[in-house]
């Protein structure tokens, strides 16, 4: 009895939490759920009904179907036909759009990561200046940027003429008349500020009381690098790696200002012709959807990699 009350008493001087009701946590998720619902669940129903809808024939004008039973395949059956088959022009397309994306994306983890652990691990007391220079870029304008590149890029540009000036070669090069490495290297340009950014708030955080065990251990900076900082920094490569991946899927605006050509079309410039022709905006509203469901697959791998990697560091 005598050991209780002190027990009790504690109890009682400890002061309350406030209980919320269910209607305190509805009000405070609301916001996010209207949010969500109109600029992402209204928008991708219209979508939807626009890809499953039918065309007016008379003016080649698209009639959304809000109701599912009267939904139509004619839309999904006609990009199937433009992806596979011996008729197919969008499937060449898609092969390219992965293969610059895969070149891209390796080329900007190439680049990213030495610049993000420069920064993480040696920049020192100029750390402040270095995250300035990386997050400049974000305050000029994508499109910016990459008009910028078509006057460095142009005939008589100074590209050329630096390539010139060292010898590199003996006349100008038209870079901008649909070469593959320059919609790649714009690809690289225009997401790498993203990628190095993400790879510096992970290297980062790792403690570098563990590089110091590596040392300690008898291991050289290098297999120190191999054996300790790169495999404490997979999940930021994947996080990395998905938030560049994902945009340069979609992207159509780079190829659009360095090359234009069709040999260097990606999907996004098909999506983007298709929703700019009235009799193929259904189609266009497919592979929008398509595109989608595409880019769903690596974020939930991402999910359950994070999950997976969260469990084993608790």
């Amino acid at each position: 009895m005598a050991t209780q009350a002190p027990a009790a008493a504690r109890t009682a001087a400890e002061p309350k939490q406030p209980s919320h009701g269910r209607g305190f946590w509805i009000a405070l998720a609301a916001p996010g759920i209207i949010w969500m619902i109109l600029l992402f669940i209204v928008p991708f129903y219209v979508v939807l009904a626009i890809a499953m809808g039918q065309l007016n024939r008379l003016f080649e004008s698209p009639i959304p179907v809000w109701n599912p039973l009267n939904w139509s395949s004619a839309n999904v059956i006609n990009v199937g036909r433009d992806l596979v088959g011996a008729t197919s022009f969008a499937g060449p397309i898609v092969i390219r759009t992965i293969i610059y994306v895969a070149i891209a994306s390796l080329l900007s983890l190439v680049i990213a990561y030495p610049a993000a652990y420069f920064v993480a691990r040696f920049a020192g007391r100029r750390k402040g200046l270095f995250l300035i220079l990386l997050i400049a870029p974000f305050w000029i304008s994508y499109m910016m940027r990459m008009l910028a590149w078509v006057d460095l890029l142009q005939t008589d540009g100074y590209v050329n003429k630096a390539l010139m000036s060292l010898h590199l070669i003996s006349s100008p090069v038209d870079w901008l008349g649909g070469m593959h490495i320059t919609v790649i290297l714009g690809l690289v340009y225009g997401y790498i500020p993203y990628m190095i950014l993400v790879l510096y708030a992970g290297l980062d955080r790792i403690d570098g009381s563990l590089l110091e065990a590596g040392r300690d251990l008898g291991l050289s900076r290098v297999r120190t690098f191999l054996k300790v900082t790169l495999p404490l920094s997979r999940q930021t490569i994947l996080t990395a790696m998905l938030i560049t991946v994902l945009p340069m899927l979609g992207d159509y605006f780079t190829n659009q200002l360095l090359s234009g050509a069709t040999g260097t079309a990606m999907l996004g410039n098909d999506i983007d012709g298709d929703l700019s022709t009235p009799a193929f905006l259904g189609q266009g509203a497919v592979l929008s959807l398509l595109l989608l469901l595409v880019l769903i697959i690596p974020m939930i791998y991402y999910v359950i990699a994070t999950n997976r990697s969260s469990r084993e560091a608790a």
